[in-house]
Protein backbone atom coordinates (compact mmCIF):
# COMPACT_ATOMS: atom_id res chain seq x y z
CA UNK A 1 0.00 0.00 0.00
CA UNK A 2 1.27 3.29 -1.14
CA UNK A 3 0.61 6.72 0.78
CA UNK A 4 1.08 9.69 -0.82
CA UNK A 5 2.96 12.45 1.27
CA UNK A 6 0.91 15.72 2.48
CA UNK A 7 1.33 19.14 0.56
CA UNK A 8 4.24 20.85 2.52
CA UNK A 9 4.04 25.09 3.88
CA UNK A 10 6.78 25.84 1.47
CA UNK A 11 7.73 29.40 0.08
CA UNK A 12 9.76 29.97 -3.43
CA UNK A 13 12.71 32.81 -3.57
CA UNK A 14 14.77 33.98 -6.07
CA UNK A 15 18.11 33.96 -5.29
CA UNK A 16 20.94 34.36 -7.14
CA UNK A 17 22.96 31.53 -9.24
CA UNK A 18 25.87 30.96 -7.10
CA UNK A 19 23.85 31.22 -4.11
CA UNK A 20 24.32 28.18 -1.11
CA UNK A 21 21.06 27.47 -0.95
CA UNK A 22 20.75 27.00 -4.68
CA UNK A 23 24.37 25.25 -5.32
CA UNK A 24 23.09 22.50 -2.71
CA UNK A 25 20.07 20.80 -4.56
CA UNK A 26 21.93 21.32 -7.55
CA UNK A 27 24.59 19.54 -6.16
CA UNK A 28 22.69 16.94 -4.81
CA UNK A 29 21.03 16.46 -8.18
CA UNK A 30 24.49 15.68 -9.41
CA UNK A 31 25.10 13.21 -7.14
CA UNK A 32 21.97 11.72 -7.89
CA UNK A 33 21.19 11.89 -11.73
CA UNK A 34 25.02 11.45 -12.73
CA UNK A 35 25.94 7.62 -12.00
CA UNK A 36 22.78 6.94 -14.32
CA UNK A 37 24.47 8.34 -17.62
CA UNK A 38 28.27 8.20 -16.01
CA UNK A 39 28.76 5.74 -18.90
CA UNK A 40 27.03 7.68 -22.11
CA UNK A 41 28.53 11.32 -20.85
CA UNK A 42 32.33 9.67 -20.44
CA UNK A 43 31.48 8.51 -24.71
CA UNK A 44 30.49 12.45 -25.11
CA UNK A 45 33.55 15.54 -25.75
CA UNK A 46 31.42 17.94 -24.36
CA UNK A 47 28.89 17.81 -21.56
CA UNK A 48 25.41 19.21 -23.15
CA UNK A 49 24.55 20.02 -19.57
CA UNK A 50 26.50 22.64 -18.95
CA UNK A 51 24.70 25.84 -17.43
CA UNK A 52 26.52 29.18 -18.35
CA UNK A 53 25.93 31.39 -15.69
CA UNK A 54 25.29 34.36 -17.82
CA UNK A 55 22.53 32.59 -20.01
CA UNK A 56 20.56 32.47 -16.27
CA UNK A 57 17.27 34.95 -16.23
CA UNK A 58 16.29 33.84 -12.97
CA UNK A 59 17.04 30.81 -10.25
CA UNK A 60 13.96 29.44 -7.51
CA UNK A 61 15.12 27.90 -4.91
CA UNK A 62 11.75 26.17 -2.70
CA UNK A 63 11.97 26.68 1.20
CA UNK A 64 10.66 24.01 3.46
CA UNK A 65 13.15 24.68 6.86
CA UNK A 66 16.21 24.98 4.81
CA UNK A 67 15.99 24.19 0.57
CA UNK A 68 13.72 21.88 -0.54
CA UNK A 69 14.26 22.32 -4.02
CA UNK A 70 15.29 24.23 -7.32
CA UNK A 71 14.93 25.26 -10.93
CA UNK A 72 16.11 28.08 -13.00
CA UNK A 73 15.18 29.43 -16.18
CA UNK A 74 17.75 30.75 -18.93
CA UNK A 75 18.02 31.81 -22.34
CA UNK A 76 18.70 29.14 -25.13
CA UNK A 77 19.02 30.31 -28.55
CA UNK A 78 15.91 32.88 -28.37
CA UNK A 79 13.80 30.91 -25.91
CA UNK A 80 13.04 30.30 -22.30
CA UNK A 81 14.44 26.91 -21.53
CA UNK A 82 13.32 25.06 -17.79
CA UNK A 83 16.99 24.05 -15.90
CA UNK A 84 18.01 22.12 -13.24
CA UNK A 85 14.59 21.03 -11.53
CA UNK A 86 15.00 19.30 -8.68
CA UNK A 87 13.33 18.65 -5.44
CA UNK A 88 15.61 17.05 -2.88
CA UNK A 89 14.60 13.36 -1.90
CA UNK A 90 12.39 14.05 1.27
CA UNK A 91 10.45 16.85 -0.27
CA UNK A 92 9.64 14.90 -3.47
CA UNK A 93 5.46 13.98 -3.01
CA UNK A 94 4.66 17.04 -1.34
CA UNK A 95 3.95 19.76 -4.02
CA UNK A 96 7.12 21.59 -3.94
CA UNK A 97 7.75 20.21 -7.62
CA UNK A 98 4.72 21.81 -8.65
CA UNK A 99 5.77 25.32 -7.05
CA UNK A 100 9.49 25.48 -8.98
CA UNK A 101 7.65 24.72 -11.80
CA UNK A 102 4.95 27.97 -11.87
CA UNK A 103 7.45 29.70 -10.46
CA UNK A 104 9.51 28.98 -13.84
CA UNK A 105 6.86 29.32 -16.16
CA UNK A 106 5.36 32.95 -14.35
CA UNK A 107 9.17 33.95 -14.73
CA UNK A 108 8.71 33.00 -18.46
CA UNK A 109 5.83 34.97 -19.40
CA UNK A 110 7.25 37.84 -17.14
CA UNK A 111 9.83 37.94 -20.31
CA UNK A 112 7.27 37.33 -22.81
CA UNK A 113 7.92 34.10 -23.31
CA UNK A 114 5.41 32.48 -25.12
CA UNK A 115 5.98 28.83 -24.11
CA UNK A 116 9.30 27.23 -22.10
CA UNK A 117 11.63 24.26 -23.46
CA UNK A 118 12.93 21.51 -21.53
CA UNK A 119 15.65 18.60 -21.64
CA UNK A 120 15.29 15.62 -19.58
CA UNK A 121 16.84 12.07 -19.42
CA UNK A 122 15.68 9.20 -20.65
CA UNK A 123 16.42 7.50 -17.30
CA UNK A 124 14.50 9.53 -15.07
CA UNK A 125 10.69 8.30 -15.87
CA UNK A 126 9.63 9.91 -12.71
CA UNK A 127 10.47 13.25 -14.26
CA UNK A 128 8.95 12.33 -17.76
CA UNK A 129 5.88 11.75 -16.03
CA UNK A 130 5.74 14.74 -14.06
CA UNK A 131 6.43 17.03 -17.22
CA UNK A 132 3.37 15.51 -19.02
CA UNK A 133 1.23 15.62 -16.19
CA UNK A 134 2.18 20.00 -15.75
CA UNK A 135 0.82 20.03 -19.61
CA UNK A 136 3.92 20.16 -21.61
CA UNK A 137 4.14 18.20 -25.03
CA UNK A 138 6.83 16.45 -26.60
CA UNK A 139 9.16 17.97 -28.97
CA UNK A 140 11.90 17.84 -31.49
CA UNK A 141 15.68 18.04 -29.90
CA UNK A 142 16.73 21.41 -29.68
CA UNK A 143 20.44 22.49 -29.19
CA UNK A 144 22.70 21.79 -27.20
CA UNK A 145 21.10 18.28 -26.48
CA UNK A 146 21.46 16.76 -30.30
CA UNK A 147 24.39 14.63 -28.91
CA UNK A 148 22.03 12.73 -26.32
CA UNK A 149 19.51 11.09 -28.80
CA UNK A 150 17.49 9.22 -26.44
CA UNK A 151 16.76 12.84 -24.90
CA UNK A 152 12.79 13.93 -23.84
CA UNK A 153 12.59 17.57 -24.90
CA UNK A 154 9.39 19.11 -23.68
CA UNK A 155 7.62 22.20 -24.80
CA UNK A 156 4.48 24.22 -22.45
CA UNK A 157 2.75 27.20 -24.38
CA UNK A 158 2.55 30.09 -21.72
CA UNK A 159 0.40 32.51 -24.16
CA UNK A 160 -2.61 30.16 -24.60
CA UNK A 161 -1.73 28.77 -28.20
CA UNK A 162 -2.08 25.85 -29.40
CA UNK A 163 1.11 23.91 -30.18
CA UNK A 164 1.65 23.34 -33.89
CA UNK A 165 4.02 19.60 -34.46
CA UNK A 166 6.02 21.11 -36.98
CA UNK A 167 7.42 17.65 -38.18
CA UNK A 168 4.30 16.31 -39.20
CA UNK A 169 2.29 19.78 -39.65
CA UNK A 170 -0.46 18.88 -37.42
CA UNK A 171 -1.75 19.83 -34.19
CA UNK A 172 0.34 17.85 -31.28
CA UNK A 173 -2.12 15.55 -29.51
CA UNK A 174 -4.85 15.61 -32.58
CA UNK A 175 -5.90 12.49 -33.97
CA UNK A 176 -3.49 11.82 -36.25
CA UNK A 177 -0.83 14.04 -35.94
Amino acid sequence: MTSARAELEATVAVVDWEHPDAVLPRDEMTAEVRPRYAELLRSLPDNPQVVAAETVVRTFVAYVSGPAGHVAIRWNAGAIEVKRMFVRPQYRGTGVAGLLLSAAEDAAREVGAPRVILQTGHLQPEAVRFYERSGYHRIPLFSPYESLPLSNCFAKQLDGSVPVDHDGGGVVGAAGA
